[in-house]
């Protein structure tokens, strides 16, 4: 039975690159893991082998490290955006590059005022520790006319401890979950967020204010709604973001719920007043959904895994 090629793309994955900006005595970090991927008029490798028209993927390794110097990562969707310029219109048979990256994020340590007494306070910039918070994304799309960037973030843990509360839901023979008037809502914020920039680059958002801007308004909307589900939450922290972004037109999040359960004292002669929980790791109910500024088509994957 005859076949033909289907989709397809090559490149390096997780490239991993550390630029420091030594502005004198203070450091400045940035910390990416970047994947390229590449794709356009590549037939014959697939059918005969022919490696014409294939640009290496070493060669794209070199060119993540060799742009970290030449043109420096102001951020990470600038980085991006620059190396998939780069692929797509310096190699002709390349028509299409994607850029996927994750930034991990460092904060200096303070010197002790001692320490800095004895150094001098300009020695006591050099100094970081990983910070735990999330993991920055962001994933540039270029195919020689026109751009798609989507950022966002992973990993990122909250909670309210009060504020919280799950009732009058759908009840069959098989429910056993009692009402909650009164719950701790946790989760593992898990979102992508799409800009409506496309190639003006007066009209370029600054994408790193655009992102601190972002991850406020969400745990913004977090702490500030009283919760009646967590599929609420979900609405009223993408709403604040298209709200309050204009550069945004589409947000999408993947919302684990991290289970508490209140831990039965009785037998121990101990009321419980809301004060000792029981964390659950799995199962875990899932939440997802898309939030669209009015107008806009979603174009962000269900799927989150798929950026």
């Amino acid at each position: 039975m005859p076949t033909i090629l289907g989709q397809n793309q090559y490149g390096k994955a997780e490239n991993r690159v550390v630029k420091i900006t030594r502005d004198g005595a203070t450091h400045h970090i940035k910390d990416l893991n970047v994947s390229v991927s590449l794709s356009g008029d590549m037939d014959e490798v697939h059918y005969s082998g022919s490696n014409a028209n294939v640009l290496p993927t070493d060669t794209t390794k070199n060119t993540v490290y060799a742009f970290a110097k030449e043109h420096g990562i102001e951020s990470a969707e600038q980085f991006g955006i620059h190396l998939a310029r780069h692929f797509v219109t310096g190699q002709e048979p390349i028509h299409r590059a994607r850029i996927r990256i994750e930034e991990y994020a460092w904060e200096r340590i303070e010197a002790s005022d001692a320490t800095s007494q004895s150094i001098g306070a300009d020695e006591a910039k050099h100094s970081f520790v990983r910070k735990g918070q999330e993991t920055r994304l962001t994933q540039i799309t270029y195919d020689g006319s026109s751009w798609e960037v989507v950022s966002g973030l992973k990993d990122l843990v909250v909670m309210n401890s009060t504020n919280s509360e799950f009732w009058g839901y759908v009840k069959d023979k098989y429910t056993t979950l009692k009402e909650a008037y009164d719950r701790i809502l946790a989760t593992e914020v898990s979102g992508r967020w799409r800009f409506n920039w496309t190639d003006d680059e007066q009209r370029m958002p600054n994408w790193e204010k655009s992102y601190e801007q972002v991850k406020k308004h969400m745990l913004q909307a977090f702490a500030e709604t009283y919760s009646l589900s967590l599929q609420q939450t979900l609405y009223q922290m993408g709403s604040r973001i298209i709200d309050n972004r204009s550069e945004i037109d589409e947000v999408r999040f993947s919302l684990p719920n991290k289970h508490h359960f209140l831990v039965d004292l009785e037998p121990f002669g101990l009321k419980n007043d809301n004060e000792v929980y029981y964390a659950a790791d799995r199962p875990y109910g899932l939440i997802e959904a898309t939030i669209l500024r009015d107008g806009c088509e979603a174009r962000i994957p269900v799927d989150l895994t798929d950026l």
